[in-house]
């Protein structure tokens, strides 16, 4: 393992490279970073050159204070894309594999768009194209007053536990708990900015249908953020499109159920020539 770091005016961003073959980009999602990923990097690192990066403002990448002046208070998911371009420019990678989780996906998304001929093939694990509904905003509007007010390890404490599926829920309280603990990492102008962001996003249907890559969409029936049936309708919409359920999992699978998720992405990825 490689751990790297990018040097741009407005955010370090860090990452780390495993193994060899063809890139595979791993994109976390919002309030967390690359170590969400911890039960799938050994066994996928064995299959490809594996690139997982902690987005700015999350882990090991920090926000410059030029950035938090200049960069943050106009955050888009577009900016997050660009910042994972520039990845790819250090380490001389033409095309690649990305996979997202959640705010990952829509990164993802958002990076298919700006620079479809870069993609191999695109992976949303827990993810949608759609954007936020008119309701969808109002719940992020008051996710972000609460988080101005109370701060991110409160706002996660009582968020982060819908996140899981019962099964996981009723038999994981401490890994839950943990992931808790680790939110007093993020800085609340972040988390807002983050928040910001996914809820001024643009619906990308038309980036599964026009794309030229096959597309991989991992589900959970229990997952009340990105709910089945949505994935399931957008699931048909792309020209090559691969849909992976999970059973019992909720919005968490890479920690739910590791070995299945591991599975799913390996045979994804061997399926990309």
């Amino acid at each position: 393992m490689q751990e790297k770091q990018i040097n741009h005016s407005h955010y370090q961003l860090s990452y780390n490279v495993y193994g060899k073959g063809t890139p595979v980009l791993l994109l976390h999602g919002y309030g967390e970073d690359s170590q969400i990923w911890k039960n799938q990097i050994d066994y996928l690192a064995s299959h490809c050159l594996l690139i997982v990066p902690d987005l700015p403002g999350s882990g090991k990448s920090i926000i410059t204070a030029k950035g938090k002046e200049e960069w943050l208070p106009n955050l888009r998911i577009e900016s997050l894309a660009h910042s994972i371009n520039e990845l790819l420019i250090a380490e001389n990678i033409t095309a690649c594999i990305m996979l997202g989780h959640s705010m990952g996906g829509y990164i993802s998304l958002a990076f298919a768009q700006l620079y479809p001929s870069k993609l191999l093939a695109l992976g949303l694990v827990h993810s949608t194209a759609y954007a936020d509904s008119d309701e969808k905003k109002i719940v992020r509007e008051k996710s972000i007053q609460f988080l101005e007010e109370n701060g991110g390890y409160t706002f996660f404490k009582t968020s982060m536990p819908n996140l899981f599926g019962k099964k996981f829920k009723e038999t994981q309280a401490a890994a839950i708990e943990e992931l808790i603990e680790q939110s007093k990492a993020f800085d609340t102008p972040i988390l807002v900015a983050y928040t910001r962001a996914m809820m001024l996003r643009t619906n990308k249907t038309d980036v599964l249908q026009s794309a030229l890559f096959p597309i991989l969409f991992v589900a959970g029936p229990e997952d009340i953020a990105a709910p089945l049936t949505d994935i399931q309708a957008q699931a048909t919409v792309p020209i090559k499109s691969y849909l992976e359920i999970i059973e019992g999992v909720g919005h968490m699978g890479m920690l739910e159920a590791p070995q299945v998720m591991n599975q799913h992405l390996s045979r994804f990825i061997h399926l990309i020539p």
